[in-house]
């Protein structure tokens, strides 16, 4: 008679258990991965939006606007909505904050669809654009609120991730343009506090 070799039941439970485990914590750490993938794309691509708006102005010697826009991918986008619907970057000649078709018109340079999901995004004073004169800094229209603070949150708050870096993201923008994201959870929640908003 030949002896049989394999794994007896309790081997085998044990050997499942652990599988669970590794499989567990592999899952929970892919989810904040693609979490924070998400949260901090969104952070940049609306840097990187701010920095061509006010390179082009100074570049074009042109009005450059960049505002919410619900019709940011169809074929004549224009500024309205939220900014979590989209937003758009455009050359604004007469600096009337409107799109203005037609020779001389005035060109998209770059168009956002809706941020991504989960993320909630908090203007302060609901502002919609800011503008930037030929010269590559701020220029408001009086009467109406330029962005100056975003919080952007998702349902991990303004709480501590991975790197240390907070979960949540603030972009400031200064009244000359220069806008800087911020990551630190203090900074993030001097913002909360500035905007009376809730994150998330």
């Amino acid at each position: 008679m030949r002896r049989q070799s394999g794994f007896t039941l309790y081997e085998l439970l044990i050997t499942v258990l652990i599988v669970g485990i590794i499989l567990s914590v592999g899952l929970a750490n892919m989810s904040d991965f693609n979490r924070n993938g998400r949260m901090t794309s969104t952070a940049n691509e609306l840097h990187a939006a701010f920095h061509l708006a006010r390179s082009e102005a100074a570049r074009a010697k042109t009005f450059i606007t960049i505002c919410a826009s619900a019709s940011s991918m169809s074929a004549a986008p224009d500024c309205g909505g939220n900014w979590s619907e989209g937003y758009i970057v455009f050359t604004d000649l007469n600096g009337d904050l409107t799109v203005d078709p037609g020779a001389p018109g005035d060109a998209i340079l770059r168009r956002h669809g809706p941020v991504e999901p989960g993320i909630d995004l908090t203007f302060a004073d609901n502002a919609g654009y800011f503008r930037f004169a030929a010269t590559g800094q701020g220029s408001a229209v009086a009467g109406l609120p330029t962005v100056s603070q975003v919080l952007m949150c998702d349902e991990r708050g303004n709480s501590p991730g991975a790197s240390g870096w907070s979960a949540a993201r603030a972009f400031v923008v200064t009244p000359l343009g220069r806008g800087t994201i911020l990551k630190e959870q203090s900074q993030i929640q001097d913002v909360i506090n500035a905007l009376g908003a809730a994150c998330p």
